[in-house]
């Protein structure tokens, strides 16, 4: 595990990195909860066949844009080399945001993954790193620790080289379970697919009506004991303003203010019921879709070809 600090052994080993047509990546925060967190490692893994950490390169940037803006010219923009982050968004706030070019981010990879194929709590990097890759479990601890410290220490090292080596084993695995659930729509087997649906279709009704029940009977209970939280589940309240105005004022105060805009109003049923007779005189427009909808019919088994 290179843990390098001198600038010029960083800056080499960026013009290494240069020639790697993809990099695992992953980045540690100083002062975090601050209003001015700012980036103290940079760890890189360039070979996904490393599961021990050892081949990761870890950056001190800590105090240093100049090296991280060095990083972010040489390797962040360059389109020709993909760069793999664990919810991206987060790391490219520090690392060129939208100058940043051929990103991929696993978070948003594993959201658009079925679950029935990747059964897993959470889409977090160690949720995905235990259930989807089947590592031994996965310690998140030192992540909230204090890395604008110096020096750090051996397990924030440990710590920090091991994250690439989870998103780059995730992703691999995500890749994977994306070949099975994308389909050509032109070559599907529909017999099939209608064949698998009827399989499972009673036992997910009854499942589902029963999950739904639960939650409304353990809602119902947790309300009505005061329970803000118990085992796997917590209570929260939410409240929804919503604003209502009189149309006639509404064209009043317009009127009144001499108040100029072209912003479109949508014409519900309502709108346009009690407006019919001056709607007319407007122009209007007009904007179709169409979507297509799947509804279940009754068969009889023997209508189902086997």
């Amino acid at each position: 595990m290179p843990y390098l600090q001198n600038p010029d052994d960083i800056i080499a080993a960026i013009a290494r990195l240069k020639f790697a047509p993809i990099l695992w990546v992953d980045t540690e925060v100083a002062d975090f909860r601050s209003k001015q967190p700012h980036l103290s490692l940079i760890q890189i893994s360039a070979n996904s066949a490393d599961l021990t950490g050892e081949q990761v390169l870890i950056f001190d940037v800590l105090d240093r844009p100049e090296l991280v803006e060095h990083f972010i010219q040489e390797i962040m923009v360059d389109e020709a080399i993909a760069k793999v982050f664990h919810n991206a968004a987060f790391d490219r706030k520090y690392l060129g945001k939208t100058k940043a070019k051929n990103i991929i981010c696993t978070l948003e990879l594993a959201k658009k993954i079925p679950y029935y194929l990747a059964p897993k709590p959470d889409n977090s990097l160690k949720s995905l790193a235990e259930h989807l890759c089947h590592f031994p479990k996965v310690d998140k601890e030192l992540q909230g620790s204090e890395w604008g410290d110096r020096p750090l220490s051996a397990a924030q090292l440990e710590y920090a080289k091991l994250d690439p080596v989870y998103t780059a084993q995730v992703h691999h695995r995500l890749l994977q379970l994306q070949q099975q659930c994308q389909a050509d729509p032109d070559r599907e087997n529909i017999v099939q697919l209608t064949r698998r649906y009827r399989q499972i279709e009673h036992d997910w009704q009854m499942l589902n009506s029963e999950v739904v029940h639960l939650k409304d009977r353990i809602k119902a209970a947790m309300t009505a004991q005061k329970v803000e939280e118990t085992v796997g589940f917590k209570l929260s309240y939410s409240e929804r303003k919503i604003q209502y105005v009189k149309l006639s004022e509404l064209a009043q105060a317009i009127a009144s203010h001499q108040f100029q805009s072209d912003t479109p109003i949508k014409l519900t049923k309502a709108l346009q019921k009690e407006f019919e007779a001056l709607l007319s005189d407007l122009p209007i427009d007009e904007k179709i879709t169409q979507s297509a909808n799947l509804k279940a019919i009754d068969i009889n088994d023997s209508d189902v070809p086997f």
